[in-house]
């Protein structure tokens, strides 16, 4: 499978260049079509209005906020339009064989509920990592909603490679499907690098399996072991910065919910230190 079509859903705050060039970046990397998602809503959508106010006051509170809206979807646009052109995507509100492509796409209504339903269509969603590590609705309802495999970057990210790749192996099934679904970026990789530590581990035959399992698809790799720390996820994200890797592949969370990442306990240190993409499956 080929990743063609990319979702991404982007909202306010700060980085906001930087996120657009990102996504931009990944999908010229694929070659694809990012749908960059954007939601408008009604303040009677969004926030709990006593419903004995006005009708005039009602009016007014919709006029101001979607005066605030369409200002900041102007300035997007003009952002899109800025970014798109250094990266070298081509405009388009679909997508175009062999040539990397983004649009803006608006939505009507509340962004979790939008992002729930319109990051169905599409074969990899794409998530900036959120500000300071706190997971936001956005970024939960991407990761965990859409039933796709996810690609988490940096909020301020200048490349994207995915030559040295670097699977941080838990033994979970989110895990396993985060490798299957990434078997078409695994193939093209020049390195393959599996880490995994002794408690998630029976006994070496489990590596020794998923090494087969890549080389079922021509891919071979390399093992490690390695010693995880006080701080969970921080061990597997040492070897990838350590390693000068370009994308990390990981379970993202599995039956503790959004308490696990990787090698267990908060996704914390994660969010909010890595430098590196992580290709993530729910």
């Amino acid at each position: 499978m080929i990743y063609k079509k990319l979702f991404f859903p982007i909202g306010g705050g700060d980085e906001l260049k930087e996120r657009i060039h990102g996504a931009l970046l990944i999908g010229k990397h694929f070659k694809a079509h990012v749908e960059i998602f954007q939601s408008l809503a009604q303040p009677s959508q969004i926030m709990q209005i006593d419903d004995n106010l006005p009708a005039t006051i009602l009016k007014e509170l919709n006029a101001v906020a979607y005066a605030r809206q369409e200002e900041n979807m102007y300035i997007h646009q003009n952002i899109f339009e800025e970014e798109i052109q250094k990266v070298g995507n081509t405009i388009s509100k679909i997508p175009r064989d062999e040539e990397s492509t983004a649009a803006i796409v608006v939505g009507n209504g509340y962004r979790s509920k939008l992002i729930e339903e319109e990051s169905k269509f599409c074969d990899l969603v794409i998530v900036a990592s959120p500000p300071k590590g706190r997971i936001t609705a956005t970024f939960e309802t991407t990761i965990t909603k859409s039933g796709k495999p996810a690609l988490m970057f940096p909020r301020v990210m200048k490349k994207f490679s995915t030559k040295k790749i670097i699977i941080g192996w838990n033994n979970s099934p989110e895990v396993s499907r985060a490798v299957s679904q990434a078997i078409p970026i695994l193939k093209n990789a020049e390195k393959v690098h599996i880490v995994t530590s002794i408690e998630y581990m029976k006994d070496i035959n489990q590596i020794v399996k998923l090494q087969d399992y890549l080389s079922c698809h021509g891919i071979e790799s390399t093992y490690e072991i390695v010693k995880t720390t006080r701080t969970p996820g921080q061990a597997l994200l040492n070897n990838a910065n350590d390693g000068d890797f370009d994308l990390i592949i990981a379970g993202a969370f599995g039956q503790k919910g959004l308490r696990e990442l990787m090698f267990g306990g908060t996704t914390k240190y994660i969010l909010e230190n890595t430098k590196i993409p992580i290709f993530m499956s729910h």
